[in-house]
């Protein structure tokens, strides 16, 4: 892959915008078209850096989870949940316990359809804005990031 980035790169531009785009996202680990939108409006919002799909330990090591988007700065989760995904019986048991979770362990997350990402970006980047500066006037939750080597 850094070979191609490279050869595009050097190369004639013309005509390659898009191939660029869609290497860039692979070196982000971008698994879907949501998470590739969820990029850009995070970006776009003007908040600190976030790391994608890290794991998140409490202070006794115990899992809590591991969001689309982690800001370490803030202790603040970003998680694009679709109803496909997440609206059967069993896994939206598990989103649920993932959400209380994150709550026990101090973290502000924020959940977004993946449909509010095309369809109301403003309004999501204000609910990404509001939750951040939550985030920022209270401390650190105490936590762990684990990075994979899928973290972006």
């Amino acid at each position: 892959m850094d070979e191609l980035s490279a050869e595009l790169e050097s190369g004639s531009r013309r005509g390659t915008a898009l191939p660029r785009a869609v290497l860039r996202e692979l070196a982000a680990d971008v698994k879907s078209v949501p998470e590739a939108a969820s990029l850009a409006i995070w970006k776009k919002a003007g908040l600190p850096p976030a790391e994608r799909n890290v794991k998140i330990y409490d202070a006794f090591g115990n899992y809590i989870g591991k969001p689309d988007s982690w800001c370490d700065e803030l202790g603040m989760a970003w998680e694009v949940d679709s109803y496909a995904f997440h609206f059967g019986r069993d896994v939206y048991r598990k989103t649920l316990h993932r959400n209380n979770r994150y709550a026990a362990a101090g973290i502000i997350v924020v959940q977004t359809l993946p449909s509010r990402i095309r369809d109301e970006p403003e309004k999501v980047i204000a609910e990404l804005r509001a939750a951040a500066d939550a985030a920022a006037r209270r401390p650190r939750p105490d936590v762990t990031v684990v990075r994979t080597d899928r973290a972006a």
